[in-house]
């Protein structure tokens, strides 16, 4: 893939530069000079040291984990880029933090999936372009163009490629049912759903299977994976009643507190996640395996620029 012309700059921050350096490469153009710093007082400095006057500008920054921090760096880009008088600044993130706080579950509840996106709104994006949101509505909080990619293609084509027997794609609970029964029609097999309930405070949650997973190998489906104990447990219900093996898919691997450990002690035999967030070191596992979505995010980015429609890429 190549853009031609010097109209397109691609730049990052600090959250995830191998993956933006991945997305450049697949464009086809360099990675843009910035430097983003934090000072001792953990305030965060912006340079950017090439001219984007009039240019395309694609700033990549998930705000995953430090989620301030990497926050805080994509608004002073998207600022510092609308002072240079870039023609058009296009927010790339492949990650939404904040995205589960998208309503008012209790009285006097913030609604910060809607207060982020205003904050970069009135920062100087044009345009966002994100995968997998957590709730789909989040789209409408932007009062700017908002694509949303999918990363079950990309999950299904290495599930597809590893020649699953007999397989059977689960739910892990009702609001991921949707994604489940998408990435069910794209296998070609049946779904089944978890219904889980806590029967009080502090007493472990209560899991009922919706459908036949006897005899059956569970491929588990979900937005993204954070602490994983929904994710084990689910694991561990499939497997009492009667699955012969489990298998899990996400598109975001949070995997934060004692995830890892979590699933390493799991039945799960796998766990296939996306690059959206970096995995560190300390957090890899055998059981942990990464796609890439630089190819998907490049073809959007060559999409938008060159004014192609975004959803073609999945029809």
């Amino acid at each position: 893939m190549n853009v031609q012309g010097s109209k397109i700059k691609i730049f990052s921050g600090n959250a995830n530069r191998e993956l933006a350096k991945a997305i450049a490469e697949n464009v086809g153009v360099p990675l843009g000079d910035a430097e983003v710093k934090t000072f001792s007082d953990g305030e965060i400095c912006v340079k950017i040291n090439e001219t984007v006057r009039g240019a395309d500008v694609f700033i990549i920054q998930p705000t995953c984990h430090p989620v301030n921090n990497n926050l805080m760096e994509l608004l002073i880009m998207i600022d510092a880029c609308k002072r240079a008088s870039a023609g058009r600044i296009n927010a790339v993130i492949p990650y939404y933090g904040y995205a589960r706080q998208d309503r008012k579950a209790r009285a006097r509840d913030p609604i910060t999936a809607k207060l982020v996106a205003d904050l970069i709104t009135v920062a100087g994006a044009d345009r966002v372009l994100t995968m997998d949101l957590h709730a789909a509505q989040i789209q409408g909080y932007f009062n700017i163009p908002t694509d949303h990619l999918l990363g079950a293609p990309i999950l299904s084509k290495y599930i597809i490629n590893m020649n699953i027997k007999n397989p059977i794609v689960v739910s892990p609970d009702h609001g991921s049912a949707g994604r489940a029964r998408n990435f069910a029609e794209k296998l070609d097999c049946p779904m089944a759903i978890i219904d889980k309930r806590r029967p009080k405070e502090n007493v472990a949650e209560v899991m009922n299977i919706i459908g036949d997973v006897k005899g059956k190998t569970a491929i588990l489906i979900d937005d993204m994976v954070d602490t994983a104990g929904t994710l084990t447990l689910a694991a561990e219900a499939l497997i009492e009643n009667g699955a012969v093996e489990v298998y899990a898919a996400a598109t975001h691997g949070v995997l934060s507190g004692p995830a890892i450990e979590r699933i390493e002690s799991s039945p799960i035999k796998e766990l296939i996640i996306t690059d959206s967030i970096p995995l560190p070191e300390h957090k890899r596992s055998p059981k942990i395996k990464v796609v890439s979505v630089a190819p998907l995010f490049a073809e959007a980015i060559v999409r938008i620029y060159e004014g192609m429609s975004v959803s073609k890429l999945f029809e």
